[in-house]
């Protein structure tokens, strides 16, 4: 998993580094970073999805909140519109969990 941390970053990691079939995950409603679960190809199980949700909550405006919702949608999803500032993504066929911010105990 990787997280952005910036704008430039965001675009690079989404639009460069991931694959279509990788897993997005952002804050819903709150400013934060993208972050990229790389699955190999693979379905993800949930608890590999309420961790990486865990982590994206943490990198965002949401880390002192409890019970954050994380949108979570594969890459193929994720849009950048023509002009866009760097960092602005539009996306469809996302779900959502609720979480809250931690990073990994391992």
């Amino acid at each position: 998993m990787l997280v952005g941390r910036n704008n430039i970053e965001n675009d690079i990691l989404t639009f460069r580094q991931a694959a279509p079939t990788d897993i997005w995950l952002h804050t819903k409603d709150f400013h934060g970073s993208h972050a990229i679960l790389f699955t190999k190809g693979q379905e993800p199980s949930a608890e590999d999805i309420y961790e990486a949700a865990a982590i994206a909550a943490y990198h965002s405006k949401a880390r002192q909140s409890t019970n954050v919702p994380v949108d979570y949608v594969k890459v193929r999803y994720v849009k950048k519109p023509n002009g866009a500032r760097p960092g602005y993504v539009i996306f469809t066929h996302n779900s959502t969990v609720w979480i809250d911010p931690a990073l990994p105990k391992h």
